[in-house]
């Protein structure tokens, strides 16, 4: 943690938006260097234009991909198309219009030309197919332009298909291999038409953003909200939320403020976060300073990070919410207050979320789905209604709508917030007070995430460990219960390990980006029983990696 961690930036850790948006157009990728190829993570890929990851020609090979993808799997349907706020995601925009139009897609753009959050995306998309057969031409898919919480430098393109969620890795495989050889031949392939010669009639549009919000009654109760007058403080962070809020609080009547309504790419109003960067993401303490030392002057108070896919709570009696013990409280208030959800619809965690959530399904009866990191295991689910509620330990969540169908199948960071207030509202305590009184019927739970060197063949072994590779019976003086290489909600792999015993776990997954491993960690006993149970699972993954 820096010293500086918390502090307004200052002028010396800002970007060069000149020299960005230059790299951005003048760089071109060597698709022979594996730093600077397509590449899909768990959101889309990313990169800056300053490490020639992030180009032009990036895009118009990713977007020329994204058109083969959706001609194969036999869609024709309008593509929504929509932005956040960081510096490349304009022009990143343009360049995807170039090839869509150039390829006869029917795209869809914000119809303000302004900026749209994830979920606002993914609300259309499914909106749009709502009547419509799972083989039917004329379903629509989505791409939104954003790196998420990431710094200013950088860029990020995501792709949606018709069930309005994340790509799979099927999908995000063959997109990011075609669009690679794409880069390789030299852009043959890729159909463009320049912006310049583009005119209002070639482009359709679509208000993200009267959709979103006029809906957002069919699964918030906002009159409790309104009657209650809970006083919301709302802070974008400088993100694509920044329009919704003052549209929510204008639509519904709430006593609502934006606190910050300022939009800058530089992001110069920002608090650093913990190691001196600039990154917008609301589960931080050090990103949400500023907005924490504002506790005392709003009921409640949010923060989103730049595409509105992520939610920070901040309380005045507790400041910030660890993001674990937010996702514990909207699951144990919402299915006791949505009577039309299926009665056997199924509570939605990763694997690497709080065991406050296990204990808070079994108190509501409820089926637990443990799934593997990464949102788009809760898609068919939200779906088809048999899972309600899908939470990330990331601070990134969705539900259904008060009838049980469905609303987003990405994470929606506004909703979430806006859910925060409803509970206030409804039950006259805050979310915080709330998890203090499940904390004292379940125990006080102390929860970390820290990263641990590892080589990149280390990693390779970390990924493919078997539970029979852990020879150790007990964890930090208890029996160990499991010991998964899947995740029993649905099967599939973890890419990693996860330990558990009956009042604590550690689960251990590569970083995809770095050379270390993540080692996440949970234990009922205490802060002094969590490091010994960090030091035994290093120990207990040392001597399963053995030589390698």
């Amino acid at each position: 943690m820096s010293t500086r961690a918390g502090t307004p930036a200052e002028a010396s850790d800002l970007i060069d938006i000149d020299e960005l948006l230059a790299a951005y157009y003048d760089r071109k990728p060597d698709a022979s260097v594996p730093a600077q190829r397509v590449a899909f993570g768990t959101s889309g890929h990313r990169g800056s234009s300053l490490s020639t990851s992030f180009n032009e020609d990036h895009i118009l090979a990713t977007t020329q991909a994204i058109v083969d993808y959706r001609t194969a799997q036999g869609i024709s349907g309008p593509l929504f198309l929509g932005r956040d706020t960081h510096g490349l995601s304009l022009p990143a925009e343009r360049t995807a219009v170039e090839v869509l139009v150039a390829n006869g897609v029917d795209v869809r753009r914000d119809s303000r030309d302004s900026w749209v959050p994830t979920p606002a995306l993914s609300h259309a998309i499914l909106v749009h197919n709502a009547a419509r057969a799972t083989d039917d031409p004329g379903r629509a898919d989505g791409i939104v332009v954003t790196p998420s919480h990431n710094p200013p430098r950088d860029g990020g393109f995501k792709y949606n298909p018709p069930h309005g969620g994340p790509a799979d890795t099927d999908a995000t495989g063959w997109i990011a291999d075609r669009a690679n050889a794409l880069i390789a031949a030299g852009m043959d392939g890729v159909k463009r038409t320049p912006f310049k010669d583009l005119d209002e009639s070639t482009l359709g549009e679509y208000d993200f953003r009267e959709a979103y919000v006029r809906d957002l009654a069919d699964i918030i109760d906002v009159d409790a909200i309104r009657s209650a007058g809970v006083r919301i403080g709302a802070d974008p962070l400088g993100g694509a939320s920044v329009d919704y809020w003052a549209r929510i609080a204008e639509v519904y009547g709430l006593d609502l403020t934006v606190v910050n309504p300022d939009v800058d790419p530089t992001w110069r109003f920002m608090t650093l976060d913990w190691d001196e960067k600039i990154r917008m993401d609301p589960s931080s303490p050090s990103a949400m300073a500023s907005l924490v030392a504002r506790r005392d002057e709003y009921d409640i108070l949010t923060g989103n990070d730049a595409d509105a896919d992520r939610h920070g709570i901040v309380t005045p009696d507790a400041g910030l919410m660890n993001p674990n013990h937010y996702l514990a409280v909207a699951i144990d208030y919402l299915y006791a207050h949505r009577p039309e959800w299926p009665a056997d619809a199924a509570i939605g965690k990763t694997l690497v979320s709080s065991m406050i959530i296990d204990k808070v399904a079994d108190a509501l009866g409820r089926t637990l789905l443990e799934v593997p990191v990464g949102f788009k295991w809760f898609v068919p689910g939200l779906l088809d209604g048999s899972v309600a509620f899908g939470g990330e330990e990331s601070a990134g969540a969705s539900f259904l709508r008060k009838n049980g169908s469905v609303w987003t199948t990405d994470k929606d960071g506004i909703l979430l917030c806006l859910l925060a207030a409803e509970i206030l509202a409804v039950t006259g305590k805050t979310p915080s007070q709330r998890y203090a009184e499940l904390e004292a019927e379940y125990g006080a739970s102390v929860y970390q995430r820290v990263d641990a060197p590892a080589t990149p063949e280390q990693k390779a072994a970390l990924g493919k460990l078997a539970p029979e590779s852990v020879t150790a019976t007990e964890l930090a003086g208890e029996p160990i219960t499991a010991k998964l290489s899947h995740a029993p909600g649905n099967g599939a792999a973890i890419g990693g390990l996860k330990v558990q015993t009956a009042g604590a776990w550690f689960a251990a997954r590569p970083s995809g980006t770095e050379d270390v491993y993540k080692l996440y960690a949970e234990t009922l006993r205490g802060e002094e029983h969590l490091r010994q149970v960090q030091e035994e699972a290093r120990a207990v993954i040392t001597a399963a990696l053995g030589d390698a």
